[in-house]
């Protein structure tokens, strides 16, 4: 899986050989030439899933970049080298938190299990610590795993949510996390300290609704043998999930409505209202507001609910979650199945990375938890997934028209990977295999199975945008999103310009 590595070494060939090395082993690297660097990138609020720091610097050393990661409470893996591997040396960076040490030069094949390592350390560290403060009712945002622009927006706006008591509606399809969202606005508000109590709406029998959400006394029907205090008063001074809210019965939306007014609650057989001090936070796969038009959801509870409506999107409009996920997941699930499974294969990051998710983050897991009980290595691929790779190789063959992983041909002792394509409908013959029979498919993969140049990918693409906008250049510069005048120097510069003028008759004046 592809991680954010941050390298820090004052010398620059030190800098260049692992930059080098750390591409090779699938990650991306992000180079900082000194401590003091390095910490203003992580002062910054950049996001980095660990840091190979060398220990000798002149302006801040390794044990000073340390220093200051534990007092700012970063919770980054580090991995220190050093040229001078004394174990004085080794006992001091691991005091200071550094999770691995290596002597200079250090090799490739080390330097890749240490980072493996503190990779899988890191997430599984980071799950237990998540799960134990959601169960404490302390699950902060920082807990939610999350890179997309359109879900960190969503944490912002719940943030702000936290800092009052105001009534929330968390809207969204099943599985993308409203409850975890829910729990995060009750763990950093001041309720903290109080009950958090989710109760699933769609789950309980329409007879015993009142019940649970009121309580009860004893006697009050049959089979009521003890008194029953209900979710209100169980939430007091606290926070009251109420999921699948648009669930509930008539009956029910009128005493909920009337709690919620009153800051009271009437169990059932009881002689007198019970006052209660609870925060309500709903949420609903539903639509409410189509609901409320078809009289299904009463319209009073409906405007007393909706007053801080937040929208979780889909797991597949938010797809660069989708590695982070994977990574979480897959360290927790493989230590509690007790199966060392640490890593999963770049064909299959590339499946699930495609998959539509109907079933959003709660699939994702799920998809994870039987791929780690099917794993015969420790490593997970393809054939982990057959139900979802079934799926989108009948996606494939319903529409055409979708991205596709095509297995590459079979050959003895050699392995190449699958070829990756982006397929576009040309309305005619533009040359270079893209014809108007079928679909178009520029290549991101050549013969040997290393990726094109950049360069060669672009001319495709240029190509294929003047035959579909049939030579109108400022239609193409501005699909493309770059300038006409750049357009031209493009084309100029791939050996396209002279071309393009005699087919489509535009002059190539820039504008």
């Amino acid at each position: 899986m592809t991680a954010r590595i941050l390298i820090v070494d004052d010398d620059p060939v030190q800098r260049r050989l692992l930059d080098n090395m750390v591409r090779k082993f699938g990650h991306d690297p992000v180079l900082a030439d000194g401590g003091e660097q390095a910490t203003a990138l992580l002062a910054g609020g950049e996001h980095f899933d660990c840091i190979v720091l060398d220990l000798v610097m002149p302006d801040l050393d390794g044990l000073g970049v340390l220093a200051r990661m534990r007092e700012s409470g970063s919770t980054v893996p580090v991995i220190v080298q050093t040229a001078h591997g004394g174990i004085d040396n080794v006992v001091s960076v691991m005091r200071a938190g550094a999770v691995d040490f290596a002597v200079k030069p250090v090799s490739p094949e080390r330097l890749q299990v240490s980072i493996a390592n503190a990779l899988e350390k890191s997430a599984l560290e980071h799950e237990i610590s998540r799960i134990k403060r959601s169960r404490s009712g302390t699950l902060t945002f920082k807990d939610i795993v999350t890179r997309s622009p359109r879900m960190l927006e969503v944490l912002r706006t719940a943030g702000k949510a936290s800092a009052s008591i105001i009534p929330v509606l968390v809207e969204g399809e099943s599985g993308v996390g409203k409850e975890l969202i829910a729990r995060a606005i009750h763990g950093q508000s001041g309720r903290r300290s109080k009950p958090f109590v989710a109760v699933n709406c769609g789950a309980i029998p329409e007879h015993l609704v009142e019940s649970i959400l009121f309580g009860h006394e004893k006697g009050a029907f049959t089979g009521a043998t003890e008194r029953h205090i209900g979710k209100f008063v169980e939430a007091s001074g606290g926070t009251l999930f109420l999921d699948e809210v648009g669930e509930l019965p008539p009956a029910a939306q009128v005493k909920l409505l009337r709690a919620l007014q009153e800051g009271e609650v009437e169990p059932v057989g009881g002689r007198r209202p019970v006052p209660v001090d609870v925060r309500v936070i709903s949420a609903t796969n539903r639509n409410l507001a189509a609901d409320v038009r078809s009289g299904r959801f009463r319209e009073d509870l409906f405007y007393r609910l909706h007053v801080f409506p937040i929208s979780v999107p889909p797991l597949r409009e938010r797809a660069e979650d989708i590695q982070d996920l994977v990574r979480h997941f897959l360290a927790r699930i493989a230590a509690e199945e007790g199966k060392r499974v640490r890593a999963i294969s770049s064909e299959a990051l590339v499946l699930l990375g495609r998959h539509r998710w109907p079933g959003n983050v709660r699939q994702l897991e799920n998809a994870i938890f039987r791929a780690v009980v099917l794993a015969d290595s420790d490593s997970i691929g393809l054939n982990e997934f057959p139900q979802i790779a079934a799926q989108a190789t009948g996606g494939l063959e319903a529409h055409a028209a979708a991205p596709s992983i095509q297995p590459a041909p079979a050959e003895p002792s050699v392995h190449r990977p699958a070829p990756v394509m982006i397929e576009i409908p040309p309305p005619f013959d533009i040359g270079h295999g893209l014809t108007s029979s079928g679909l178009a498919s520029i290549g991101m993969l050549d013969e040997r199975g290393e990726v094109r140049p950049l360069e060669a990918i672009e001319t495709d693409a240029i190509r294929f945008a003047i035959a579909h906008y049939h030579g109108q250049m400022s239609e193409v510069a501005r699909r493309l999103q770059i300038g006409r005048s750049t357009l031209y120097r493009k084309l100029e510069h791939l050996g396209l310009g002279e071309r393009s003028e005699s087919e489509h008759g535009e002059s190539a004046e820039t504008t």
